[in-house]
């Protein structure tokens, strides 16, 4: 993503230009520029910025939908490989196959002697 060569804060300072420009003389334009194309720019980015604002609820609303449904299927998988395991054992084939590590296929547990002092 490219930096910003805009502050933070253009919609607060356009509006704040075009207060000024109306107190000052509604009528001068600098080039082509005129007090009623700011006013439009300004709209223009209310209008952009609520739509931004609505994409992003919807992709939160989103992001929570699949999460749910994350946590649902997670917690299938787990039920179904407990089951498989209560049934075939441990150590079994089957328990393997639901992903699970078999009871003769775990490292042993290395402990290290402490120092006597």
């Amino acid at each position: 993503m490219t930096r910003k060569t805009f502050p933070a804060d253009i919609l607060d300072q356009a509006i704040h230009m075009q207060d000024a420009w109306a107190r000052i003389d509604e009528q001068m334009t600098v080039g082509d520029l005129s007090i009623g194309a700011l006013a439009m720019e300004i709209t223009h980015m209310r209008t952009v910025e609520a739509s931004l604002v609505g994409l992003e609820n919807q992709l939160t609303e989103i992001r929570n939908q699949r999460d749910a449904i994350c946590q649902s299927a997670w917690d299938k998988v787990r039920r179904v490989r407990t089951a498989v395991k209560g049934i075939y054992g441990f150590d079994s084939t089957q328990y393997e196959l639901a992903g699970g590590t078999r009871t003769s296929d775990r490292k042993p547990v290395r402990r290290t002697a402490t120092p006597v002092q």
